[in-house]
């Protein structure tokens, strides 16, 4: 049975370029890369504040979704960068939404 694709390519129009890093240090103490690529992504940005000592912080996220598998060779995205729009944000959060027979059907992102 083929699934539909729940973040179809026609819905990813911002460009993203993005670098996710395996678990584990270098012999230098620096991370690990394992991906690196340009990608297009369906980008939803949110922002909320944050009541801080000082006085109002605000904290920006966003969630980037690509459709299937951006990395097979990596059973799980733990950490990394992306830059959109002309920022550089860091992967808080990677997520690969399985179909049922186990199968990729889009990789979500999660920025701060």
């Amino acid at each position: 049975m083929k699934y539909p694709c729940l973040v179809p390519k026609q819905l990813c129009k911002a460009d993203i370029h993005v670098c996710i890093e395996q678990e584990g240090l270098t012999e230098d103490g620096g991370p690990i890369p394992a991906f690196e690529a340009d990608l297009k992504c369906n980008y939803q940005d949110t922002a909320k504040t944050v009541l801080t000592a000082e006085g109002k912080q605000v904290q920006l996220s966003g969630v980037a979704m690509m459709p299937g598998d951006i990395c097979p060779e990596l059973p799980v995205i733990s950490g990394g960068t992306v830059t959109i729009f002309g920022v550089e944000r860091t992967i808080y959060q990677g997520n690969k939404a399985r179909n049922p027979d186990g199968t990729v059907n889009y990789t979500e992102l999660r920025l701060i």
